[in-house]
């Protein structure tokens, strides 16, 4: 298969951006991230405009709709993202070990960003910035396919971030967007084996999965985020409440909201009924196993599908659960990996819990929703890896970076 014109020339340039990049001190590229952050402000009317292009063809849920919204709020927000990427520390700069051989010879390991990524990702706009604040703090060049709903927003944002980067002396080819809407282009960027050194999906099951099977190039990406709180019986029924609130129903279309709920058998009667009242006031619908339809007749009967399901919408699946070992199992057997958190006071059951959850975040009395980037301090992210490999859990800088040896000797040869 011949590569396209159009992919050369982008993967040639940001390529060359990339190499710049690696030659940059850091309070260059910290002074494109804030020239950035202050276009941002500056062109907030500019970019709003672009969203309500983007919003008055849209007709999808209204969980996916407020994932394509803009606001003044997340526009300062992405700005102040990209600010605090500013102040981190450079993580090119780091010390990864050093050692001195018998023979004399000095090794030094470094740390050496990743090259040219790829992004394909869907809904959220305020996604690309993201990346593109990470990417370009940790010497990498960025390619961005963000999905046909959000193309006026995500334009507008990618030529800001250009324009930032062009006034401060950077390569504005750091950050470049696939030139067009059609689908074909994502098969272009997937077939890109040696010309692209990471993809990175960010979206719905069917987007992550196709990514998975059809890339020739390295994937970093998340499973669904079939993501569980399991409410202890020694958990406080106030905090209890509270945080399942939060964390189906702050954002119920992010990756990080719970979808099933899990509680003791024990203390379902005293803690469901407030509980299924406050989140059904707030919108939320509900699939129950057997034991809670009991409590609240009249609620859907869960399938067996429905634990597996990642809703990423006002939908809360519910399950009675035997103790600690039955949440464990349940968790293991239909979860994605992807964030889990208990609710306890029972320190012992926690600690246990999170040695046996083996997901790439896990929470002792928190909201799953805190499964994020910024608020984990890394500023922002690119996107979360559920993997075994590499990176587990928010990807921030540090994650965004591989590491090479540099050999420092007097003359020495090896012997036969």
């Amino acid at each position: 298969m011949e590569t396209p014109d159009w992919l050369l020339m982008a993967t040639e340039a940001a390529r060359r951006a990339h190499r710049a990049l690696s030659f940059s001190a850091r309070h260059e590229r910290d002074a494109g991230l804030r020239a950035v952050a202050d276009l941002l402000r500056q062109r907030a009317a500019a970019i709003l405009s672009a969203n309500s292009r983007d919003l008055s063809s849209f007709s999808g849920s209204e969980a996916f709709r407020d994932r394509l919204v803009l606001s003044d709020q997340r526009i300062e927000a992405m700005a102040a993202g990209l600010e605090a990427i500013a102040r981190l520390e450079d993580p090119l700069a780091r010390s990864l070990g050093a050692w001195v051989r018998p023979n004399g010879l000095v090794i030094r390991r470094v740390p050496s960003a990743i090259g040219v990524i790829a992004m394909i990702y869907e809904s959220r706009p305020n996604v690309g910035i993201d990346a593109a604040g990470l990417t370009l703090k940790s010497g990498n060049a960025l390619i961005l396919r963000g999905g046909s709903e959000s193309v006026h927003s995500t334009t507008m944002l990618v030529r800001l971030f250009r324009e930032g980067l062009a006034s401060v002396g950077l390569p504005e080819n750091a950050v470049q967007m696939v030139p067009g809407r059609d689908r074909g282009l994502v098969g272009d960027l997937l077939a890109a084996q040696g010309l692209i050194d990471l993809i990175i999906p960010r979206g719905g099951k069917s987007l992550v999965e196709r990514v998975r099977r059809d890339s020739k190039v390295p994937v970093l990406a998340h499973a669904e985020g079939v993501n569980h709180t399991y409410i202890h019986r020694s958990a406080k029924p106030a905090m209890a409440r509270a945080i399942v609130i939060n964390a189906k129903m702050r954002r119920p279309s992010v990756c990080g909201a719970t979808e099933t709920v899990l509680i003791d058998r024990e203390i379902a009667a005293a803690i469901l009924p407030d509980l299924l009242e406050d989140l059904g006031r707030l919108g939320c619908g509900f699939r129950v196993d057997a034991a809670t339809q009991a409590v609240r007749p009249g609620l859907t009967l869960a399938t067996e599908a429905d634990f597996r399901t990642e809703w990423q919408d006002a939908v809360l699946s519910i399950a009675q659960v035997e103790g600690l070992d039955a949440a464990i199992a349940h968790i293991n057997g239909y979860g994605s990996h992807h964030t889990d958190a208990i609710i306890a006071e029972d320190e012992g059951v926690a600690r246990r819990f999170l040695a046996a959850v083996d997901s790439a975040v896990t929470l002792w009395n928190a909201s799953t929703q805190f499964s994020d980037g910024g608020e984990f301090g890394f500023g922002a992210e690119i996107g979360i890896a559920t993997g075994r490999l590499h990176a587990r859990g928010p990807v921030g800088l540090e994650q965004l970076t591989s590491f090479r040896y540099l050999v420092e000797g007097t003359g020495q040869i090896r012997a036969v």
